[in-house]
């Protein structure tokens, strides 16, 4: 039988279970939120459009991974049912999650992403819509550069 993790209370020598305490408490927990963190919170400097999406969600998973939050747009946190203990605390992280992920979007985007009710759905969206974008232009820009010429020979034949 394994052990369940302890936890030892401020001011006192008592030990409980992690599993017994609200995860909402414990400032490890993905499920903590600290005063500061508030729905008008801004977590990146750029705001997503239609050509930034590679740069913004790097910018974005790294602001969501300082504040212990990543794990709730990769899958690695599922959405409990609403009889699990963990229910409401994840509720009020995903609606926070939600809300800074909506805070940086370009005003046309935030239109047609309002009514998505969970941050990884708002994630997965974001991805398939304009991940697709920054494809395009790798492709012309790899195009561009085998195309480049120095006088008449190509760049690899004159470096060769």
């Amino acid at each position: 039988m394994t052990s369940k993790p302890e936890t030892k209370l401020e001011n006192t020598n008592q030990k409980i279970n992690n599993s017994d305490l609200d995860q909402s408490l414990i400032p490890t927990s993905p499920y903590y939120l600290h005063l500061g963190e508030n729905l008008g919170l801004v977590l990146v400097p750029n705001t997503l459009n239609d050509t930034n999406y590679a740069s913004w969600s790097k910018s974005m998973q790294r602001a969501l991974l300082s504040k212990n939050k990543l794990n709730f747009i990769n899958g690695s946190i599922k959405t409990p049912f609403p009889n699990d203990s963990t229910y409401e605390a994840w509720e009020r992280c995903n609606v926070i999650i939600l809300s800074w992920i909506i805070r940086s979007l370009a005003t046309y985007i935030v239109e047609s992403m309002l009514y998505i009710d969970s941050a990884k759905k708002l994630w997965d969206e974001l991805k398939e819509r304009f991940s697709q974008g920054d494809c395009f232009q790798i492709s012309d820009l790899l195009q561009e550069i085998h195309s480049i010429k120095h006088r008449e020979r190509s760049i690899s034949q004159f470096f060769a």
